[in-house]
């Protein structure tokens, strides 16, 4: 089994990039395997571990198709629909809740 080459934190040569910074860049890893590791030291903790690609076998973000874009806005929606009252509350339900606040905390809606 070969070890990855690990690199200190803004120390990476060129031509690597993490995946926030392929993706800032409009990329993906395409199948690529993870190529290196970027680790950031921390007292008393284990380094903060990046992984990274190479730039040049990354390949180009797949657009988003109308079929899609539905199916992520029917996703949202869901977030968004309180199960008890049955109303879009304009924001994502808070797992922690399972509920809108207005659902969750009746009494302090009355209150106010």
């Amino acid at each position: 089994m070969a070890t990855l080459p690990v690199f200190r934190w803004h120390l990476a040569p060129d031509g690597y990039a993490t995946l926030r910074q392929l993706r800032a860049r409009g990329l993906r890893p395409g199948g690529q395997g993870v190529v290196a590791q970027l680790e950031r030291p921390r007292r008393r903790r284990p380094p903060l571990v990046a992984h990274l690609y190479r730039i040049d076998l990354a390949v180009p973000v797949r657009p988003m198709t109308p079929g899609r874009w539905r199916a992520h806005e029917a996703m949202m929606r869901a977030r968004r629909t309180c199960p008890t009252c049955r109303t879009d509350a304009g924001y994502c339900i808070p797992p922690s809740l399972g509920m809108c606040v207005t659902c969750a905390y009746p009494e302090e809606q009355r209150a106010a």
